[in-house]
């Protein structure tokens, strides 16, 4: 059976006060309202915040994870973070090939393989995000646009490797704008993109994978994209910065 997960994106969000009263809302909440033991809970604050938050909420609960990594191992590179300078720290999960990323700082197919690859070898697990734009939907080619983000990155993975892989969809037209796929838009995309997997690896890793939803995924519509038989959580952006809602959106799962 394979794991639910909701995972919170801080994005560049949160000063030092404010990300340790909300990891520790955020713990207290999980504690003591999320007794679901297949869901899991994962929390992505920026680079600068990780150290503190590892020591404000129970990390057997709650996995710590980064929003991004450098793609080189070590190096002159300033300003980067390496994937062993994460995995010192405690981070288990990495953010890779967010629409933010591709789009703002032009991230390929060819970084991100660079990227998923160190994450591994330091014993993390990639959460490999896949989507269109907005004129790719329209245009009917956002099927073959998500087929060849992951066959170009994921796909050239092992099986062994491939199996430590979290998928998150998100239609970039649906991040921040406050449009949401509905429901069955998100189910239709999260069944075609089990299905590729099955044809790689097999059927087995096929229902293994955790694939979330991303995009603008909130309390009042978690239940209901979560309710889809592909759908195995979300990657929540602005909901995951108040406790209450997120952990409403944790919660989806049991009602």
């Amino acid at each position: 059976m394979r794991k639910n997960i909701v995972a919170g994106n801080w994005k560049m969000h949160t000063c030092k006060d404010e990300a340790i009263l909300l990891a520790s809302a955020v713990n207290k909440k999980v504690k003591e309202e999320v007794k679901n033991d297949n869901t899991g809970v994962v929390i992505a604050p920026p680079f600068i915040h990780l150290s503190l938050i590892s020591q404000v909420v129970d990390t057997e609960r709650i996995c710590i994870a980064a929003q991004n990594c450098a793609s080189e191992p070590k190096g002159a590179f300033t300003g980067e973070i390496s994937a062993r300078m994460l995995q010192s720290y405690g981070v288990k999960a990495v953010i890779l090939g967010h629409s933010e990323r591709r789009a703002y700082y032009g991230e390929t197919d060819e970084t991100l393989t660079k990227k998923v690859n160190l994450v591994l070898e330091n014993n993390m697990r990639p959460i490999f995000c896949c989507g269109e734009k907005l004129e790719e939907r329209e245009s009917n080619n956002h099927f073959e646009v998500v087929k060849r983000q992951i066959e170009n990155v994921v796909f050239k993975l092992s099986k062994d490797n491939f199996e430590k892989v979290i998928i998150a969809y998100e239609p970039v037209w649906a991040i921040g704008t406050g449009k949401t796929a509905s429901a069955d838009q998100a189910q239709e995309m999260h069944e075609f993109i089990r299905k590729l997997i099955k044809e790689k690896f097999g059927s087995e890793i096929a229902e293994n994978t955790t694939i979330l939803y991303g995009g603008s995924c909130k309390p009042s519509n978690a239940q209901e994209l979560f309710s889809k038989p592909d759908v195995d959580g979300g990657l929540i952006g602005g909901a995951s910065l108040n406790a209450e809602d997120f952990t409403a959106i944790i919660n989806s799962f049991e009602k």
